[in-house]
């Protein structure tokens, strides 16, 4: 029932069963992985996911992030192909049970979405990529008359840098403008 993992090297195999098959049908604590671009995390990751559905745990219950959608769906794909390998007919179970697994943004964004009301955010709120941030930040300059000023106000690309600088660095925008953008400090008091 285990040749699904004879392809992974002695680590990798170590890395899938860890904890799995105690006696009291509960999994072992967590596992810490270092390894270097090409070492098979990915394929590591997926044939633990695998391998814990395999040996009875609920697929609804198994977080499954990573950073970018197509290594989330690559990893979703490759536990949804382990899994009809090793059960067969069984593999129905499989079927959207991933639920939790995606990037960290999209985990993020489903949990905002179930708990919004309990939050006091609206059902239907929607969040901004860079681009759309970027975006917004010129139609207020735009709204404002910046855009069309003798002396060129910051872009909006550098508007959304300079607050996303206040906002992460928890700083007054004076100071973001004085440490880091010292071009604009003085923009609209006749010294352009």
């Amino acid at each position: 029932m285990t040749a699904y993992l004879e392809k992974l090297n002695d680590r990798q195999r170590e890395a899938v069963e860890h904890g799995i098959g105690l006696a009291d049908g509960a999994v072992g604590g967590p596992l810490l992985i270092i390894a270097g671009a090409g070492s098979g995390k990915t394929n590591t990751l997926a044939h633990r996911v695998a391998h814990l559905i395999v040996n009875g745990a609920d697929p609804r219950r198994i977080l499954l992030m990573t950073f970018s959608r197509r290594a989330a769906g690559e990893m979703t794909r490759r536990v949804e192909r382990i899994c009809r390998q090793v059960l067969g007919e069984n593999a129905a179970i499989m079927t959207g049970a991933l639920a939790w697994a995606g990037t960290f943004h999209g985990i993020g964004a489903k949990l905002l979405r179930i708990y919004a009301e309990q939050i006091g955010l609206a059902v239907d709120f929607s969040i901004h990529d860079r681009e759309d941030s970027a975006d917004l930040m010129n139609l207020v300059r735009h709204e404002l008359g910046f855009s069309k000023m003798e002396s060129r106000f910051p872009t909006k690309g550098t508007c959304l840098a300079i607050y996303s600088r206040v906002v992460n660095s928890e700083s007054l925008i004076v100071d973001v403008l004085k440490s880091s953008y010292p071009w604009a400090v003085n923009w609209g008091n006749g010294n352009r």
